[in-house]
Formats: C-alpha cells, structure tokens, sequence
C-alpha cells in the first residue's frame, strides 16, 4: 500500500466502496486496487440487480459501476437510483469502454461523479476515487452545515416565539407589536372605559389557614379560569394583586360595549367560582365592582415590562368592589349609563364612599341561581360618627 497521510489513511479507512461488475476477475482487479489505497471495506455486486439490493440496505460511500451487464446495464442503474433519489445519494464512477461515450455522457448526466475508461490506469483510478471522495467529504460537511444552520435557525424561531407569547401574556397584542417596533413612552388617553376588580371574601382567613403551595395552586385555577373567559370577551386583563383580579374593556382598541363585557364578564365569573367551588369543595364567595370612565394605560417598566391603568376611574372601580356584597356586581352610576337593557339592575341608592363622598350605587343581576353566603351584619360607626348598620364587605 502506498504511504499516505495519517489523516488520509483514517478516512480511507472508513470508506465502503460497492464494485459492480459482471466480471469476478474485474471485481478483483479492482477491489485489490482499493486495497493498495487503503480502503478495505468492499462490497461486490455481480449486476444491477444485485447492486441495488445492496444499496438500499447498506450504507455506501463510493460505487465503482461498469456500464455493460446482464439484466441491468449501469445507465439503468443510475435511472432507477434516480427515482428513488434526485441524485445518487454517494458518489458513481462509471467504468466503459471507449465505444459507450454516449452512454457515459447520459450516466453523467443521471447524477454520476466520474467515469473510468476501460482498460483503466491505477493512477488515475487513484486519481477518480480521490477526487470523487473528497468532493462527497465536502458535500457531506457543507450538509451537516446547512443542517446545523437550519437547526438552529428552527431554534432561534422557537425561542422567538416563546418570547413573543411570552410578551403577549404581559401586554396587549398591539402594545406589544409597538413595543417591538422599538416604540418607548407607550402610554394613552382612553375617554371611554370600563374597570372590574374582583376581591376573594375572607381570603385574608383562609390563607393562614393552608399551605404556601396550596394557596397559589388555588389562586391560580380560579384565576386561569377567570383569564380564559377574560380572552373569549375581548377584556384585557391587567394584573392580579393577591386575591385581588383587575380587568377592563374598551382598550386598548376602544369598543363601545366596554360596559355590557365587563357586565357579562363579571356574571361569568360567578360561573367561574361556582364551577370551582364544587370541583375543589370549597366555599369561596367574590365580591366585583366596575365604574366606567376615562383612564390613562401605558406600559412601564425598563426590564420587567408592565401596562397599568391610572386615573380617578380606576379608584372609584376598586371602591365599588369594597362596597360589594359578596356573590354581588356592585356598580356605579356611570357604568349604570352605559348598560343596555339585557341586565337586571337594582338600585341601591347613595352610599358613602370613602375618598369619594356619596356615590350612587347598583347592583347587576343576572346570575345563575348560585348559592350566597349572607356577609355578617355589624354595626359601625361611618365618618360622622353614627352608627350604621351595614353588611361587612369583608365578611371578617
């Protein structure tokens, strides 16, 4: 065997060459020339039959075909490798003769690397084989390549959209396409909007009484609940504080039936909590508030990203929640204006609100014929210093 390189020897050693050839003591021949190159891997096929056998159950790196057998001749072989493949998928030198040119310009044309004239030089069979190596090295190297490239590019797109779901489970669709686009200071102006805030009675009690991990599986099957029906309304849901659960319509794409939503939201909520209760052997009860008005939303935040509402709206909204009885809707009187007649409503009339002064007041009904716990009745003195009966918001 001649002296090659290290590098060389070990790749050559590697290499499986299928020989294809009617005649055995071709084959031969041919086989005890790779030999002297260093490649001892050979497979032997006596024609086109026996060599597609071979190919489509073992794993080939070079095939030495002879353009004239019985059966199968290789112009055929190279048509049948074809159709099970664009390209042979290794590389074909083809072995003829100096009268089947036209022959061998068609197995070239199939897909074959090279071809050897018979009779054929060890030098250049040298010469073909190596040439015929390297570039199926190349090609495999420029596969694996394109391979890692495109694995990765598959990466980076499934990393990029679980950021941007990600994104979306914190913002508003089209805050977040703002905020991509590399907008800063997002903030708006809403004239019309509906706020809901919905508290858990007694939650205070009930989370010193279970554990940690209790507590927030809890919290977050009501909540999950509550933020799917949330998504199928069309609300936005801003933020959970505790037990607390804050949403509201109208933005930030404005629609005029902000209030009927957050109405019907609030109604189903109750489904919500009903559906929970008995799937969790509870007893839980809610109290909601909504009060409609102008807001200001906008994002906030350099590394956590957070979009908030702020203005009066906003406050009067968390003070119709305290005002609630639990297993109740209580609602403003601007929300009361913006309700159409598909709702009950019962007026409460006015109630001192703290930071507010007298508010009027309602209550939404339409609720499926739930179960209510009656909130004790307390009496406490209000601001001016008589006592009131009154039910405790907090039933505490």
């Amino acid at each position: 065997m001649e002296k090659t390189n290290p590098l060389l020897s070990d790749m050559l050693a590697l290499v499986q060459v299928l020989v294809v050839d009617d005649s055995r003591t071709l084959r031969r021949i041919l086989i005890r020339e790779l030999n002297k190159l260093g490649i001892n891997k050979t497979l032997e096929a006596a024609n086109g039959r026996e060599a597609l056998d071979v190919v489509q159950s073992t794993p080939i790196d070079l095939m030495l075909l002879d353009m004239e057998m019985p059966e199968l001749d290789g112009l055929e072989v190279l048509k049948a490798m074809s159709n099970m493949n664009e390209r042979p998928p290794f590389p074909v030198i083809v072995v003829s003769g100096a009268d089947q040119i036209e022959k061998t310009i068609a197995c070239i044309e199939l897909g074959a690397e090279d071809y050897l004239p018979k009779p054929f030089d060890p030098v250049l069979l040298k010469a073909r084989i190596f040439s015929s190596l390297e570039k199926k090295r190349l090609q495999d190297l420029e596969t694996q390549q394109r391979q890692q490239l495109e694995a990765e590019k598959q990466r980076l797109e499934v990393a990029q959209m679980k950021t941007e779901q990600l994104l979306l489970n914190i913002l508003p669709r089209s805050i977040a396409e703002r905020l991509k686009r590399g907008e800063k200071n997002i903030a708006g102006h809403y004239p019309e909007s509906t706020v809901l805030f919905s508290d858990i009675v007694g939650f205070t009690k009930m989370s010193a009484e279970i554990s940690a991990a209790d507590l927030v599986n809890l919290l977050n099957d009501l909540f999950t609940r509550f933020d799917k029906r949330a998504e199928s309304l069309g609300l936005e849901k801003i933020k959970t504080i505790g037990d607390a659960y804050m949403a509201v319509g109208g933005l930030p794409i404005p629609r005029a039936d902000h209030a009927e939503i957050c109405a019907d939201m609030a109604l189903g909520m109750f489904e919500d909590l009903h559906a929970f209760n008995q799937q969790r052997g509870k007893a839980l009860d809610l109290r909601i508030g909504l009060n409609s008005g102008p807001v200001v939303a906008g994002v906030i935040g350099y590394t956590k990203f957070s979009y908030d509402l702020w203005g009066n709206t906003v406050n009067t909204a968390s003070r119709m929640e305290s005002r609630a009885e639990p297993m109740q809707i209580n609602i403003s009187a601007a929300t009361r204006a913006h309700l159409g007649d598909g709702f009950e409503v019962e007026p409460r009339g006015i109630m001192e609100v703290k930071g507010k002064g007298a508010m009027e007041m309602f209550y939404v009904h339409g609720a499926p014929d739930l179960p209510l716990h009656i909130p004790e009745v307390r009496t406490m003195p209000d601001e001016t210093g008589v006592a009131s009966i009154f039910l405790d918001p907090k039933g505490e």
